[in-house]
């Protein structure tokens, strides 16, 4: 009997759209293209409509609006008209017909946002409706199946995401509809009960959570890539508020874009990546204005990914710089400090009790450093410093304000040689001191402390020593 050839499964993108690429019927539009331009995206996850200009305001901010005066005890028909009219709008543009369902789903919200104010309950269900909404409209535009997130995103009694059975729920729901072309809203799930007569509730994610929607949906799926389509194409380099123009990141793996992330580069909500990064799906950052830009790839190795993206001849030795400002560091000297068992557990003793998180802690024979952000010592500081005196007895203890952190991150950091002097020569040209020095077990980056004045200027140097 001759081998059964088994049947290729065919490729699966789940392509997310952020507020921006949906704020209005061109930029709906614009997504449905790129969705149709491609038989792999076959699911489609949006956000609800974002600001069309600078003096606009986003949909979500407006519903947020309507449960606030609707808590106070008032009617919302005055402040829910103008999403009302930009639904109405959007589908008339659209040339979405309205055989009746637009108008009674506009008022089915309405009443909803006024009852569960009525209950006591938070603003989940008024701030989900803008992706439920839009969902609609876009499915009915596309032609394509509707999946409600309330019937496949599940949250357990505590509000955490209960994976197992989000996963099974969002499969079996895309199979019954055909395992054809769906569009599933971002942002929002049910949340059981406390009780058998407490019913089950709309919850959201927190702000910019359709994205992990979008990767929920791409794991449960077993997608090939994960497209999350924005305003940008792809993750820079760096500021573009500190450098002028800088390249974007071709390439790049979870762990840099955590280490990214973490010092304040943000494109994916943080949470977006660990659903995809488990599975090892690749994310892939699109700019629906610009939807032939490659963007930027997100894998889990650089070596093996179905999308074999390779650096261009120009590529260059890290991946990115990012920093912020506004810490402090809280420095400790004693002598033999080493040969005292326990000594580095007691500082951080005395950071726990107080409920304080610290950022670094870089030490030497006889001195240890806290990094902590400032946020953090607010109304604590004098406190901290009297403890750490009174339990750990250091001879001298410094603090020091005014500090930023910056952060060079790259996969080819810990085997390039040269790089560290690279970074520290192009400082000190730029005439900047170097307050701290930290690197990571990982090697993915070097981080430096510098004084608050001097981070746009050090960011700019380190970025022309790599960057030519």
């Amino acid at each position: 009997m001759a081998p059964v050839t088994p049947t290729p499964v065919p490729p699966l993108k789940v392509a997310k759209f952020g507020g921006t690429s949906l704020a209005d019927a061109t930029q709906i539009a614009k997504a449905a293209a790129i969705l149709r331009a491609d038989p792999a995206r076959r699911v489609a996850v949006p956000s609800a409509p974002g600001r069309r200009s600078d003096h606009d305001a986003k949909i979500t901010d407006r519903l947020y609006q309507c449960h606030n005066t609707a808590a106070l005890g008032d009617g919302i028909a005055g402040v829910f008209e103008p999403v009302r009219q930009r639904f109405v709008e959007i589908a008339d543009q659209l040339g979405v017909k309205d055989t009746g369902w637009l108008t009674e789903e506009l008022d089915r919200v309405e009443a909803g946002i006024e009852r569960e104010a009525a209950d006591g309950q938070g603003p989940d269900y008024a701030a989900s409706r803008g992706e439920a909404l839009n969902a609609r409209l876009l499915a009915a535009h596309l032609g394509w199946a509707f999946i409600d997130a309330a019937d496949v995103i599940h949250f357990t009694p505590a509000g955490r995401l209960d994976a197992g059975k989000t996963y099974a729920a969002v499969a079996d729901a895309v199979d019954h509809a055909g395992g054809g072309h769906v569009v599933i809203p971002g942002f929002y799930g049910t949340q059981p009960g406390k009780d058998d007569h407490d019913p089950p509730r709309i919850k959201t994610f927190s702000r910019g959570g359709s994205d992990i929607t979008g990767a929920i949906v791409a794991r449960a799926l077993g997608a090939h890539v994960y497209e999350n389509w924005t305003d940008v194409s792809g993750l820079l380099m760096t500021d573009p508020r500190i450098v002028d123009n800088p390249r974007t990141i071709e390439l790049l793996t979870y762990r840099e874009l955590r280490e990214l992330s973490y010092m304040g580069a943000t494109v994916l909500h943080p949470e977006a990546v660990f659903p995809v990064r488990e599975a090892g799906i690749p994310v892939n950052i699109r700019n629906t204005n610009a939807p032939d830009d490659p963007g930027t790839t997100i894998v889990a190795n650089t070596d093996e990914h179905p999308l074999q993206v390779q650096p261009t001849a120009d590529a260059v030795p890290i991946t990115g710089i990012a920093g912020r400002k506004d810490f402090t560091i809280i420095a400790l000297e004693k002598a033999l400090m080493n040969t005292e068992v326990g000594y580095g557990e007691k500082v951080l003793g005395v950071l726990r009790r107080a409920g304080i998180s610290f950022e670094h802690m870089p030490s030497g024979i006889d001195t240890l450093s806290l990094v902590v952000e400032d946020t953090q010592l607010e109304g604590k500081l004098d406190d901290v410093v009297e403890a750490l005196k009174r339990e750990v007895e250091p001879d001298t203890i410094e603090v020091d304000a005014d500090l930023a952190l910056i952060a060079t991150v790259g996969r080819a950091m810990k085997t390039q040689p040269g790089m560290a002097a690279r970074l520290f020569g192009a400082l000190a040209t730029a005439g900047i001191n170097i307050r701290m020095i930290d690197q990571g077990s990982s090697e993915l980056n070097i981080i430096v402390g510098v004084n608050s004045d001097d981070f746009e200027k050090a960011v700019r140097a380190i970025y022309a020593a790599f960057v030519r």
